[in-house]
């Protein structure tokens, strides 16, 4: 069946779809010998389409996978690293990276730890990264100092970053230790370094931050619990519940 060049690259776990937009667009993808266009429509049962000289052959197609890791300190979210530092696929057995297309959903930076999301699943990876995605995301922070009940209410309400206000948040007090305090924040955004960026403009720097879970997805449930550093699969529901999200979000953008 003929389809959309990217959506076909994002299924067999070649690359997310907005990453396959950016292959196609650099030349890097051919159909039957001759480099492709995007938005051009393809059929992998008949067409011969080329990513980076390798022609894809569609018995080959990767298993699905849906992995929860816990992301530990100074580990990078992707997928290399040319200053040679330690990613988030280092830390998986080479059997699941080698040839199976895994990629990170979204970003942890170096400096934060916790849930991350992996998968060769394109149209889930497009999914949970649509820029309308409403999927709430948990994170425990610690901060300099003691915020009072009206700063965390600003930041509740959304503060304006870069000319465009943040959407509000839950934010609650963990507790209070000397001179700095464990917040709980719940996002259903995630704009660049947004939790540290918003923290430092409200006069209390990040001291340490920690995303527990994503959605449903937790670090600590049902008696199972990840240290720093491992990985789970997710169970058969746990990925028709993201699906399912998923499928919510593209019936809500159609309605716009």
């Amino acid at each position: 069946m003929s389809q959309r060049l990217q959506k076909i690259l994002s299924q067999w776990g070649v690359a997310s779809r907005r990453h396959a937009e950016r292959m196609i667009l650099a030349g890097r993808i051919k159909v039957n010998g001759q480099t492709a266009q995007l938005g051009q429509n393809a059929d992998p049962q008949v067409d011969r389409i080329e990513v980076d000289n390798c022609i894809i052959q569609p018995q080959g197609r990767p298993q699905l996978l849906y992995i929860l890791l816990n992301k530990p300190l100074s580990t990078v979210t992707t997928c290399n690293d040319q200053r040679g530092r330690t990613t988030v696929l280092d830390l998986l057995p080479t059997e699941l990276t080698h040839s199976q297309g895994l990629h990170p959903v979204g970003r942890l930076d170096a400096e934060s730890t916790g849930a991350l999301l992996l998968t060769n699943d394109g149209e889930l990876t497009f999914g949970l990264t649509h820029p309308r995605h409403c999927i709430p995301k948990t994170y425990e922070v610690w901060v300099k100092g003691h915020p009072p009940e009206s700063v965390l209410q600003l930041w509740r309400e959304g503060v304006m970053l870069l000319g465009r206000k943040t959407l509000p948040a839950s934010v609650k007090i963990i507790k209070e230790e000397d001179s700095q305090t464990l917040l709980q924040v719940i996002l259903k955004e995630g704009r660049n370094r947004q939790i540290r960026r918003i923290a430092k403009q409200l006069g209390y720097p990040v001291i340490a931050l920690h995303r527990t879970a994503i959605g449903s997805l937790n670090l600590k449930s049902d008696e199972r619990s990840l240290a720093s550093g491992k990985y789970r699969f997710l169970e058969p529901q746990e990925v028709q519940i993201l699906q399912e999200n998923i499928q919510q979000i593209f019936l809500d953008v159609e309605k716009i």
